[in-house]
């Protein structure tokens, strides 16, 4: 899944600001429940904790996804050096003849 979601071009950065963003908005739906729905307190800590259980999620998200995105980096660096070390052992082998 995480590939995937990489592959559709979804960053680590994406979900982090998504965990921030759910943080902020798990904030606002308590205020704005409290201040606007008369079920009271109760209700509005519902409707906090509902959207605040979002971020752990995002978060994990992020994490998992900035692993993939070391992977492809480290793979792309490997193949790099790979490519390079091909250059120069047939250079080598083309001054030689």
């Amino acid at each position: 899944m995480i590939g995937k979601l990489h592959s559709w071009g979804l960053k680590s950065s994406h979900m982090y600001s998504a965990g921030i963003a759910s943080v902020g908005l798990a904030f606002a739906s308590w205020a704005a429940s409290n201040r606007l729905e008369a079920a009271g307190v109760d209700r509005a800590d519902r409707w906090g904790i509902f959207i605040g259980e979002w971020a752990p999620t995002f978060f994990a998200i992020g994490v998992a996804l900035r692993l993939e995105e070391s992977h492809d980096q480290a793979a792309m660096e490997a193949s790099g050096q790979r490519g390079r070390a091909e250059e120069r052992v047939g250079a080598a082998q083309s001054t030689m003849r």
